[in-house]
C-alpha cells in the first residue's frame, strides 16, 4: 500500500484544513517546493497535491507552487483542485504531473473523465469527496444527492487509474479514517481506491492496509506534518 504524503496549496503556502474549511487553514510551510522535498528525501513513492483555491475557484490557481514541486522532485505527483476541462488536463501533464484528479466534473461532466482517461491512460483519477455518505463538489462547499458507490461504480468502464475517497468530516480531525466505508467502496468497484480523510497515526496506515480490502494507498497530511507519522518509520512498515 503506497502511502501519499498530502501537499495542500492555498494562497502558495502548504496548509491543511479542518473538515474542508478554508477558514480554518494552518500554515505549515510558506515553501511548498521545499516542503516536497522533506518528503521525498524521506523516501516518499508519490506525492499528492491540492490546489485549495482551485478547487473553489473552479480554475488552477497555485500553478507556480505545483511548477516549483514539480521541478525539484523526481517523484511521480498528482493533482487535484480546479481542473475542469481538457486544456487544464493535458497542460498538468504536459509539465509533468503524473496524474491528475477529477472531482467536481465528475459529477457535473462525467463524460469529460471518460474523454480524458481515453487520451491520458493511467494518468486520470477520480476525486469523490463525500460527506455522511453523500459527495460533495466544489471544494466540498456543495453537497449532492449522489451516493459514493454509484459515483465510481459509472466509471468501472472508463479506464480511470484510481478512484481517491476522502471522507470530509475526518479530513484534518485527526479522528481516524473511515475504514469500514473505505473497505465497502473498494469491494463494489474494481478501480484502485486510494484513502483520504483522518490518517492520524501508523496504526490506522496499518489498519487500512490490513481491513480486508485491497487499498492502493493512503494519503496523509496533517499527521506527518504535526509529527503524529514519522514518514520514514510508515514507509518502512507498509513496506
Amino acid at each position: 500500500m503506497i502511502l501519499y504524503p498530502a501537499i495542500d496549496l492555498k494562497d502558495g503556502n502548504a496548509v491543511r484544513l479542518v473538515r474542508g474549511d478554508m477558514e480554518q487553514s494552518t500554515v505549515f510551510n510558506t515553501d511548498p517546493a521545499a516542503q516536497a522535498m522533506e518528503f521525498v528525501d524521506a523516501g516518499c513513492e508519490w506525492l499528492h497535491l491540492v490546489d485549495l483555491n482551485g478547487a473553489f475557484e473552479g480554475e488552477p490557481v497555485n500553478a507556480a507552487p505545483v511548477e516549483a514541486i514539480l521541478s525539484r522532485t523526481k517523484v511521480p505527483a498528482q493533482l487535484g483542485g480546479g481542473i475542469r476541462d481538457m486544456a487544464t488536463i493535458e497542460r498538468g501533464l504536459e509539465k509533468g504531473l503524473a496524474r491528475v484528479i477529477l472531482g467536481t466534473v465528475a459529477v457535473e461532466n462525467p463524460s469529460l473523465v471518460r474523454e480524458a482517461a481515453l487520451a491520458f491512460p493511467d494518468q486520470v483519477a477520480v476525486g469523490i469527496d463525500a460527506r455522511n455518505g453523500m459527495v460533495a463538489t466544489k471544494g466540498w462547499a456543495e453537497e449532492t444527492n449522489v451516493q459514493i458507490t454509484d459515483l465510481a461504480r459509472s466509471f468501472e468502464d472508463a479506464g480511470v487509474a484510481a478512484i481517491i475517497y476522502t471522507d470530509i468530516n475526518r479530513d484534518g480531525a485527526m479522528q481516524g479514517p473511515n475504514i469500514e466505508a473505505t473497505a465497502a467502496l473498494a469491494h463494489a468497484v474494481s478501480i484502485p481506491v486510494i484513502a483520504s480523510g483522518g490518517v492520524s497515526s501508523l496504526q490506522d496506515l496499518l489498519d487500512l492496509r490490513d481491513c480486508g480490502a485491497k487499498l492502493n494507498g493512503a494519503i496523509s497530511g496533517r499527521a506527518l506534518y504535526d509529527g503524529a507519522i514519522d514518514l520514514k518509520s510508515a514507509l518502512s512498515a507498509l513496506r
